[in-house]
């Protein structure tokens, strides 16, 4: 996957793009993590689809921003179709953070969105992390910095950049912090808005979203089916070929599992 730029507004995104002449998948990321962990399912997806992963703002090689607002996130994945010079309807996948963004953006331009794929990205959310807080500084090693995040260290890996004195993470922990307060919230009304066809994946083993509410949210809406993995919270690293399989099942219902 090849990395490029572009602008959003005033703000500097980053994405990585597979590059082959195939229907276009956008694939947005959790929070704190960034495009790279959608790399292992972007090479199970080539050749019959082009992905395109986006650092949202605040995370990977994106820029920071003042601004993490529903509304800029939404906007930015309008600004990134534009910069594709995409015509027609898109594959949106998003996970967690970046599932909650997608669904939001196909409320509001539903003509730009063929199928939704939500990967664990809940309609009802209201999470604090104050433990985040003990992520800054610089550490003197990533063995340093593993051993204080323990199981969160593989969806931090990617993020830890070298500096003078040691490694420290490429975000800014208060900004992943008011990212999640923005994100919190009651967005029912953005779920149900929609009947293009959605896929809800979980995780059977899971910490981060209760089963409960993606069961429901695949009851309630129309054109949407229901799908448990053998994974974590990040299916898409977790199982990469459980999630490829059910996103083509998804995409190409008469070609089957």
């Amino acid at each position: 996957m090849q990395r490029h730029f572009f602008q959003s507004g005033t703000t500097r995104l980053s994405y990585l793009d597979s590059e082959i002449e195939a229907p276009l998948l956008v694939a947005l990321h959790a929070l704190w993590m960034q495009g790279t962990s959608f790399r292992a399912l972007a090479a199970r997806l080539f050749p019959r689809y082009r992905v395109v992963a986006l650092d949202q703002r605040g995370h990977g090689k994106s820029e920071r921003s003042t601004d993490y607002s529903r509304n800029a996130f939404v906007e930015d994945i309008g600004h990134l179709l534009d910069h594709l010079k995409v015509e027609q309807p898109v594959v949106l996948l998003g996970n967690s953070l970046g599932g909650t963004n997608a669904f939001q953006f196909a409320a509001r331009y539903p003509e730009r969105v063929s199928h939704l794929i939500n990967e664990e990205g809940p309609a009802v959310e209201n999470y604090e992390f104050p433990w985040m807080q003990a992520w800054k500084g610089v550490f003197k090693s990533r063995q340093d910095f593993g051993k204080l995040v323990g199981r969160f260290y593989w969806s931090l890996a990617d993020s830890l950049v070298e500096v003078d004195g040691g490694w420290q993470l490429e975000f800014s922990v208060d900004d992943i912090q008011e990212v999640q307060r923005c994100t919190n919230g009651d967005w029912w009304s953005d779920w149900l808005a929609t009947e293009m066809p959605a896929l809800v994946v979980c995780g059977r083993n899971s910490r981060a979203v209760e089963a409960s509410i993606m069961e429901q949210m695949a009851q309630r809406r129309k054109n949407t089916i229901l799908t448990t993995l053998e994974a974590g919270h990040v299916m898409h690293e977790d199982n990469v070929a459980a999630t490829a399989q059910a996103i083509e099942s998804f995409l190409n219902p008469q070609i089957g599992p």
